[in-house]
């Protein structure tokens, strides 16, 4: 069976969970702002990715809030000073960042009330956050409203000037070593998600080549009822199917035993011992 909510019939109810529980893992924007008075204010914002690196721009998206349609001091903010400074949020301080999240109001530090360590920027007026692996300091090139009534967002384009990361989470070859990062992401309800070595995994991009597809597979493999789409698709990222290797001893296995052996080799990354076994 299938669940379907029918936006244009006006079926909105929980559309809120569903969205956001349905579009996940998604990262987190802790901004700093400040607004025209000089007030300090720290949020999260889980609707939040990079868009262009040439120029470099970020963009997240603060919501109305749906109980009285009203703005986030964030939004208010970058109205009036059209800077802020972008922080990923680590597992180390991710409950800092949660109680930051409280509707304080707009006079409130959450610097203060949530224990982080102020840093002066370099080229913008909010301030960094000391805790964050990574800050990204920013002018707001644009803010496009989506709508009016509570729940809307708004998308503010944010081009990065400068980027602080701390050495802690570089490896040997001064990149990001996703385990050091230990970024944490958002899902839906309260549910928050960990880097860990079972949570992620490589997989080998065809850059450099054009897979001949899933389609171009012989029947025989393409028809398979052992091997996933998945490790179809990793048969099928090579550009042609490869020769047999002549030198390889081969026993009679009928055509399941060979698709299962070719299962345990893929689930080792021996693609090519995979393609061995099934010609």
């Amino acid at each position: 069976m299938i669940k379907t909510i029918d936006i244009t019939a006006g079926e909105t109810e929980n559309l809120y969970q569903y969205l956001s529980a349905a579009v996940t893992p998604r990262p987190i924007a802790f901004v700093s702002t400040i607004d025209s008075k000089g007030n300090k204010n720290l949020s999260p914002f889980s609707f939040f990715n990079v868009f262009s690196i040439k120029p470099p721009i970020l963009v997240f998206s603060p919501v109305r809030r749906a109980r009285n349609n009203t703005s986030k001091h964030t939004l208010d903010n970058v109205h009036q000073v059209k800077e802020c400074v972008v922080c990923l949020v680590s597992q180390e301080m991710v409950q800092q960042v949660s109680l930051s999240s409280c509707d304080f109001n707009a006079e409130t530090n959450e610097f203060e009330k949530a224990g982080f360590t102020e840093m002066k920027s370099d080229t913008v007026t909010p301030s960094r956050v000391k805790e964050s692996p990574i800050n990204f300091e920013c002018k707001i090139n644009d803010i496009i409203t989506l709508g009016k009534e509570g729940g809307s967002g708004s998308l503010v384009l944010c081009e990065v000037l400068k980027i602080h990361i701390n050495e802690n989470v570089l490896n040997t070859n001064d990149m990001i070593d996703p385990f050091k990062l230990n970024i944490v992401s958002r899902l839906g309800a309260n549910w928050y998600g960990k880097t860990t070595q079972e949570s992620i995994y490589e997989i080998v991009k065809p850059i450099s080549r054009i897979g001949m597809g899933i389609d171009n597979l012989p029947e025989e493999i393409r028809g398979s009822e052992i091997l996933t789409g998945n490790e179809l698709a990793i048969l099928a990222s090579v550009e042609n199917i490869p020769k047999k290797n002549e030198f390889i001893l081969r026993d009679n296995k009928d055509i399941e035993e060979k698709h299962i052996l070719a299962k345990e080799f893929l689930g080792q990354g021996k693609v090519e011992d995979a393609w061995q076994i099934l010609l």
